[in-house]
């Protein structure tokens, strides 16, 4: 049986991606300190509902609520036995979804890091982390996943340990980092470089990208950068923040609006996006934004960082959500870093 996430690459000019699940999530009673993952068995509607959301607003793609599914970032919930049990609970929300959509949803399988850093600048051995990667791909093929989703890499150890753990289990695999730093990831990996390492490990990703970071201008200039280098036929994807996020009052607060991106939609078009949707803060608004954005949109030149800038707003100094362990998906986790808002 062909892969439905080939399948609709194969057959569409871009596809639309979903939005943020911690923002969702906290909007739905989520606490600062609880693990998300875990809402997947004790919240299952809840969970269902963010999907729905986003594919009544368009998403062609919904990834599942298994960001911090892999044993280091359980074992800070107790949990690092519940791998495979958690990742497969969070693909059959997503997939039941999915199945009850009069039009093709492709179920992304969301794997973020591990939290730790690996040898040679920290202590993680990059063969425990392959098997970790490994161990939670196997949850999220068993729920029913059509492509495993690896996002919010900094670095090229932990996304090629990843690739080669996902690629095991048989499924195409996606996968995305994050450009915040003087616009490159905080392991100083620059778009170029990102992409130029993705496509040429031994199983190369079905898609590369670029998702979080600090807002939709910075990702815009990112993927432009990327477009440098990049094939011909590569298949780029872009799931930027909704806007600059701001820490108050012991929460994040994004600028951006649904108009605002919708006008980022268009730039990553522009850039050879072929896969769009958004990071932290995007709810199903900005993705029906998105959505409406795109429709019989054709793709122009790729504008420069002065045009970026002039559309979407001037560059942050601020940090990404992601930068620092505490964003608003990350709850109580202080210290670990990156987390899919």
């Amino acid at each position: 049986m062909e892969n439905l996430f080939t399948k609709l690459l194969n057959e569409r000019d871009y596809l639309i991606a979903d939005g943020a699940m911690g923002t969702s999530l906290f909007k739905r009673g989520l606490q600062t300190g609880d693990a998300p993952e875990l809402w997947n068995v004790d919240h299952q509607d809840r969970v269902e509902s963010v999907h729905q959301e986003y594919v009544d607003n368009g998403s062609d793609i919904v990834l599942t609520n298994s960001f911090g599914c892999n044993e280091f970032r359980l074992k800070l919930h107790n949990s690092e036995d519940r791998v495979f049990e958690l990742n497969k609970a969070a693909a059959e929300r997503a997939r039941k979804v999915a199945d009850a959509s009069d039009r093709d949803v492709v179920v992304g399988g969301s794997m973020g890091p591990t939290g730790e850093i690996l040898e040679p600048a920290g202590t993680l051995k990059y063969e425990e982390a392959v098997a970790a990667f490994k161990a939670q791909a196997e949850g999220l093929k068993a729920g029913g996943v059509d492509v495993l989703w690896i996002e919010t890499m900094s670095g090229r150890e932990e996304s090629a340990a990843a690739v080669e753990g996902a690629s095991s289990v048989g499924l195409p695999v996606v996968t995305t980092m994050t450009f915040d730093t003087n616009g490159k990831t905080m392991m100083g990996v620059s778009p170029e470089d990102a992409y130029e390492h993705l496509s040429h490990l031994p199983t190369q990703p079905a898609a590369i990208g670029a998702n979080c970071g600090l807002g939709p201008t910075e990702s815009v200039i990112s993927l432009a950068q990327m477009q440098t280098v990049v094939d011909a036929n590569a298949v780029i994807v872009a799931k930027a923040n909704c806007g600059i996020p701001q820490y108050v009052n012991g929460e994040f607060i994004f600028s951006g609006t649904p108009e605002l991106m919708g006008k980022y939609a268009r730039m990553a078009r522009d850039c050879g996006a072929k896969i769009i949707g958004g990071c932290c803060g995007s709810d199903g608004e900005v993705i029906k934004a998105i959505t409406d954005s795109l429709k019989d949109y054709t793709p122009g030149e790729k504008p420069s960082e002065e045009k970026i800038i002039e559309v979407l707003g001037p560059l942050s100094n601020g940090p990404s959500p992601h930068s620092h362990g505490g964003d608003e998906n990350e709850g109580g986790r202080r210290g670990r870093k990156r987390r899919r808002g």
